[in-house]
Formats: structure tokens, C-alpha cells, sequence
């Protein structure tokens, strides 16, 4: 059973490093105070990570188009296979709706989005308070059914680690170098 390519490997890891910062400073900005310092900077860091997220991601769906993921193994079930292709779908899917979602919400309410302050992400929209609500509340919705995936993504990359010892989680893991 072959493994994933050490792109691959590496953009998926960025990748679940990336979702954790976002996550960890869009909770954090529920708690800070409104119009604050703090919180303009964890939206700043929020909106710039969500961007990156959306460039990484989207390479990695063209890098994937070019380097398919490695077979799953021999006898490997079905209906498993179909749950992890979906998810796995799914998840390509709302790590680009997240980021998407989230500067259209930001735009659309006339507030300025710029990468890391490097250049600024122009609207591509005039400003519209509907399209805004409408852009938050698809992002609201979407952060739960990323964690529902996530958590499951977790919870079957462990059973293969720890109990079913296939071989498919380590097939994401660096490869070791031989001493």
C-alpha cells in the first residue's frame, strides 16, 4: 500500500494547521469586546489564516487532480471507501466555502479585507447588508458541519491507527528516513 506524496502529506497537515488557528481566533473573537483593539486584530488574523486557507486548499485540489491519493487497500469495505470519499469531498467543499463565505460577509458589509496588511482583497461586490447576513449565516453553519467532519475525519484516522492497524493512517505521516 503506497502513501501520499510529500506534497500532499505537507498540504494536508498545513492545512489542519490552519483550520485550528481559524477556529481558535473566530472563538476568541466572540469574546472580545466590540469595537477593541484586540478584536479588530483577531478579526485581521481571522480573515488573513481563512485566506491563506482558501489558497492552500485550493491548491491542493489542482495539486490532487495530478497526484490521485494511493489506492486503499485489498478487501478494504465499500460502503467505508464511499464514507470516506464523501467526507472527504465535503470537506474540500466547506474549506472553501468557510473562507468564501466569510469575505463575502465582510465586503458586502464595507468592511476592508487584506491579506497579513501585505494588499488589500478589493469587494467584489457593492456594499449589502443582505448579502451580508445571508454570507455570516452560511459561515455560522458551516463552522459546525466542518467540526461534525473534522471529528469523524479524526475519529476513523485513530481507528485505523489504533485499532484496525491498516496501514491507512500512516500513509499521511512523514515518511521516516532510515538511520
Amino acid at each position: 500500500m503506497g502513501s501520499y506524496d510529500p506534497v500532499a502529506r505537507t498540504v494536508h497537515w498545513l492545512t489542519a494547521l490552519l483550520a485550528v488557528s481559524v477556529v481558535g481566533l473566530g472563538w476568541a473573537i466572540l469574546g472580545a469586546a466590540r469595537a477593541s483593539v484586540g478584536r479588530d486584530l483577531l478579526l485581521f488574523l481571522h480573515r488573513s489564516i481563512g485566506l491563506t486557507t482558501l489558497a492552500v486548499v485550493a491548491f491542493r485540489l489542482i495539486w490532487r487532480i495530478g497526484h490521485p491519493p494511493p489506492s486503499l487497500p485489498e478487501g478494504f469495505p465499500r460502503v467505508e471507501a464511499l464514507a470516506a470519499h464523501t467526507s472527504h469531498a465535503l470537506l474540500y467543499v466547506l474549506f472553501l466555502v468557510m473562507p468564501l463565505s466569510g469575505y463575502l460577509s465582510a465586503a458586502a458589509a464595507g468592511h476592508p479585507v487584506s491579506f497579513f496588511g501585505l494588499f488589500p482583497i478589493p469587494p467584489l461586490m457593492p456594499e449589502d447588508n443582505r448579502l451580508s447576513a445571508s454570507a455570516i449565516a452560511v459561515h455560522l453553519v458551516a463552522q459546525f458541519l466542518v467540526y461534525a467532519l473534522v471529528t469523524l475525519h479524526v475519529a476513523a484516522a485513530l481507528t485505523h491507527w489504533l485499532v484496525r492497524r491498516n496501514g491507512i493512517f500512516e500513509r499521511m505521516l512523514p515518511r521516516r528516513r532510515p538511520l
